[in-house]
């Protein structure tokens, strides 16, 4: 009996769903243009297209349908966020303005930050108290809280964000405020002690501030989804993927947003998590171009890196400091706005740019037809003949390379240039926007990237892949079956996840175990909550255990993991000797006789999901490969058309070989094999593209 599994993936540019039957293995994929005004219209289409696509109805999928997002991202990133107002303690009304006084370029006199997720004439002060250590010192009184509410009602606000100075110590005081706030304005209401309990105000305050700015656009969208979802009879309940690679109920993703801010990428990194087990590649780099960004994660020993803090909405996306330090566990990865829909332009100096600016789907690049007039990446893969117009989208979404050449035109006159080569500039630009980020991220990482594979996905990424792998100096390209989709299926293996942090700064040798096993029992409580809410049984949830420490007297800490179980695993001694190892691996030396403080304490509660192997392996190769036509592909500015091969992919065989310059064509998306290249077909349909070497 067939065990059907639904995955949605909202991109930027589009909507992708996979479907998979863990029984059979079969796999059916499709892909849709994404609404960005009403999320669900493109979801109901794609998702309506699929079922017909399969022969399924909706009652036949009773498995939780799995969702990753961009919404929360994308709404940060263009200011579409939610009316929202800020309740802090009185004094510290303008912390959102003031930041943490760093400057991400001191030398830059007219230095730019993104606007506050919360202006400050919705930021609201209240005469309240909590000290350094817990204790409460004035109460916020009935009167205040009257006064406070008519205040927010008359500001007509859809949600409110509540951080109150040192509530991570005690958060009585934010408690009592939000249980006021909810039963008398009638609005969500998200407090910092839940959010991100942890020391330092700034990113405490902006964490809290973007969950609270965000519950307006993913709540009422959750709602209408599984309202839609019940009324076609799907019986599965619906699960959220969050930025750590995780999943939790769609009711706690409302609640907590911020946790799904890169959602859609971490779903990616996590299919390429799968892919380096299954072909047993220790270093692998995910390489996954959309429609509007492009993302850069490098995967060792089959998992991807975690980081506990992350930037969103960066006003120069090189510069780390310019955006929202959200204080949410994700999977560490690089993403800048270069995808298919990318807009090129002529710059104030005369030079070509390309991104981050984004045609997006609504109007789209210039050939979708819809009205966009300015040149889009996709428009200059159309030019230059990597793209068929005819075969887009297996050629239910035609592309019109006409409106694409006077689109290109309008930039080509800027610059002086013929209009081929200003589009093979816009291709060698975004290529070389995209190498340069996934070589900070390496450098970042401290890992050299030269000669590590690249895992291609996206429905733009096989297109750019190899000549991104040439920049990267990386001798070998990977493109999966169904690479277009590929985060969606990154969601069907995903574990139920969530990672909870709370501050209580000690020395390590003073910690007092009951204080730190009160705190963790309420960590615990909270992984079992989410957990169960997203179906997983209490025998079945594992609790891993972490710190984040420094030497005293530091201004920064190293996350370090000690351990699983049902209670704190680790003596002082074990912490201690644990922290100085990985600060050692770090800056290459520890200090001795400097005592180490544990400031943060991590848990992470997960619950393995079932496992589902995709029945991907085709029949052997069998006489000789034959194209299915040819085109003339241009690959560099000045370069002649090349006459390429083009190939099917649903008629390659297992082991069968052929050389670049030739394309793979498939529905969702097209493999560019740039010449020096040469590609065996994998037992399951993997393409395995090698650099020949000079």
């Amino acid at each position: 009996m067939a065990d059907w599994r639904l995955a949605v993936d909202i991109g930027g540019t589009f909507t992708d769903v996979v479907l998979l039957d863990a029984e059979s293995g079969r796999v059916v994929v499709d892909k849709t243009l994404t609404t960005p005004s009403e999320p669900l219209v493109g979801v109901r289409t794609g998702v309506t297209r699929l079922l017909a696509k399969a022969g399924v109805h909706p009652g036949d999928i009773t498995a939780p349908i799995v969702h990753a997002t961009t919404l929360i991202t994308n709404a940060l990133i263009e200011g579409k966020t939610g009316r929202a107002a800020l309740v802090t303690t009185k004094g510290f009304g303008d912390t959102l303005l003031i930041r943490d006084e760093h400057r991400y370029d001191m030398y830059d006199l007219q230095i730019e930050f993104p606007a506050p997720p919360i202006p400050r004439d919705l930021t609201f002060e209240l005469e309240e108290r909590v000290g350094a250590k817990g204790k409460v010192l004035a109460d916020p009184t009935e009167a205040d809280l009257e006064t406070l509410t008519a205040q927010l009602r008359t500001a007509d606000v859809e949600a409110v964000a509540v951080c109150l100075l040192n509530s991570y110590v005690n958060s009585a005081n934010e408690e009592k405020v939000a249980s006021h706030l909810r039963a008398n304005l009638g609005v969500p209401v998200c407090i910092s002690a839940e959010i991100s309990p942890q020391i330092r105000e700034y990113p405490r305050m902006v964490t809290t501030s973007c969950n609270a700015a965000t519950m307006p656009v993913i709540g009422p969208y959750l709602d209408e989804l599984q309202k839609w979802l019940a009324a076609e009879g799907f019986g599965g309940a619906v699960l959220m993927m969050l930025s750590n690679g995780g999943v939790v109920s769609a009711d706690d993703a409302a609640v907590g947003p911020i946790r799904l801010v890169e959602s859609g990428p971490a779903a990616g990194a996590l299919a390429g998590s799968w892919f380096a087990k299954r072909l047993n590649i220790d270093r692998l780099l995910c390489f996954d171009m959309g429609g509007t960004t492009a993302k850069a994660c490098l995967i060792e020993f089959g998992e991807p890196e975690l980081t506990n803090t992350f930037e969103v909405a960066r006003a120069y996306r090189f510069k780390k400091g310019s955006g929202f330090p959200v204080s949410v566990p994700s999977v560490d990865l690089v993403e800048i706005g270069a995808g298919g829909g990318s807009l090129a332009r002529v710059d104030q100096f005369g030079l070509l740019k390309v991104g981050p600016e984004s045609a997006g789907a609504d109007p789209g690049p210039a050939s979708y037809g819809q009205g966009g007039t300015v040149p889009a990446v996709t428009d200059s893969d159309v030019l230059l003949g990597l793209l068929d117009p005819a075969a887009f989208l297996g050629g239910d979404m035609p592309l019109d390379a006409s409106l694409a050449a006077a689109a290109a035109q309008t930039v080509a006159d800027g610059l002086g240039l013929e209009m081929i080569d200003t589009a093979a500039g816009v291709h060698e630009v975004v290529n070389q926007n995209m190498a340069a980020a996934a070589s900070m991220h390496g450098v970042e990482m401290g890992v050299d990237l030269r000669g590590i594979p690249l895992i291609a996905f996206g429905g733009a990424g096989p297109v750019h892949a190899c000549g991104v792998a040439e920049l990267l100096e990386s001798d070998q390209v990977i493109f999966p079956v169904n690479a277009s989709v590929l985060s969606a299926f990154g969601t069907l293996v995903s574990p139920v996840r969530i990672d909870l942090a709370r501050s209580m700064p000690r020395l390590i040798k003073s910690v007092e175990a009951t204080e730190r096993d009160d705190l963790l029992d309420s960590l615990r409580a909270e992984g079992r909550r989410v957990l169960q809410a997203a179906g997983v049984p209490n025998g079945a949830i594992v609790f891993r255990y972490g710190v984040d420490a420094r030497y005293a007297g530091q201004g920064n800490e190293i996350t370090i993991w000690v351990g699983e179980g049902d209670s704190w695993p680790s003596s002082a001694a074990e912490v201690t000797a644990a922290f100085e190892s990985e600060y050692r691996r770090i800056y290459g030396m520890a200090i001795p006789d400097v005592e180490v403080e544990a400031i943060t304490w991590r848990l992470s509660a997960s619950a393995t999901t079932s496992v589902v192997e995709p029945d991907d392996s085709i029949e052997p190769a069998s006489g000789e490969l034959k194209p299915t036509s040819t085109r003339p592909m241009i690959f560099g500015r000045g370069m002649a058309p090349v006459v390429a091969p083009v190939y099917d992919r649903s008629t390659l065989g297992a082991g069968s070989t052929f050389d670049g310059p030739a394309v793979v064509e498939e529905r969702e998306t097209t493999s560019v094999i740039r010449p020096g290249w040469s590609v065996e077909v994998a037992p399951d349909g993997s393409l395995i593209a090698t650099r020949e070497q000079s």
